[in-house]
């Protein structure tokens, strides 16, 4: 069965440019750098109990979110690999860090579980699209508002946490990010889910 890929958004390429199977590109550089930060913030948050460094490499994280997809549509190099690597960058970003700052105390365990309950949510899907011969369905952009909120609220809380003066002030602002962030991130999921039930419904269509 032929692999297809459903978009939704122009969030992956832009009008007239190609997806290519490239590798070794500058924008991909960029998310394996980025993804690589999501180990280095857990290990010195939880284990080298650094939060001023956690810190620094969170934000630089969280602030450079949209940084490999402009490159790749400027550079006009936007890859499949680099399709695949932006979201699960942005998913690890988001699950590992709430998770390793729940661990912390940093945030409340009820934030994680509704984080990781939409992430679950979605991913069940994933599984069916691929059986009706589907990748996935491309990043909604209020999928990327969301997750940019959210990214950027983490390190607020996180600084929060540090204690004061600035919890006072980091203290709301962060919370008022991550509860925005929360609810748009479950809004383009449920977007999301409805969009691979019509995908879904229209490949059986399709077979009869």
């Amino acid at each position: 069965m032929a692999r297809r890929s459903v978009s939704t958004s122009s969030v992956a390429a832009g009008a007239g440019q190609t997806v290519s199977h490239r590798v070794f590109t500058l924008p991909n550089l960029v998310s394996l750098v980025r993804l690589a930060g999501v180990p280095l913030f857990v290990y010195l948050l939880l284990v080298a109990h650094q939060p001023i460094a956690a810190l620094v490499v969170l934000a630089v994280g969280a602030s450079t979110d949209w940084v490999d997809g402009q490159l790749a549509r400027r550079l006009n190099q936007v890859t499949r690999l680099g399709q695949l690597l932006d979201p699960i960058t942005d998913r690890a970003y988001i699950v590992v860090t709430v998770l390793a700052l729940t661990v912390d105390g940093a945030v409340p365990w009820q934030l994680t579980a509704v984080l990781v309950a939409r992430e679950v949510a979605v991913g069940l899907s994933i599984p069916v699209l691929w059986y009706h011969g589907y990748q996935s369905l491309q990043v909604h952009y209020l999928g990327k508002t969301a997750t940019f909120v959210l990214m950027f609220s983490f390190p607020v809380l996180l600084l929060a946490s540090i204690g004061d003066p600035v919890r006072q002030v980091a203290l709301p602002v962060g919370w008022a990010l991550a509860l925005w962030g929360a609810a748009l991130y479950w809004y383009a999921g449920v977007l999301y889910l409805i969009q691979a039930a019509q995908v879904v419904r229209a490949a059986r269509r399709s077979v009869r």
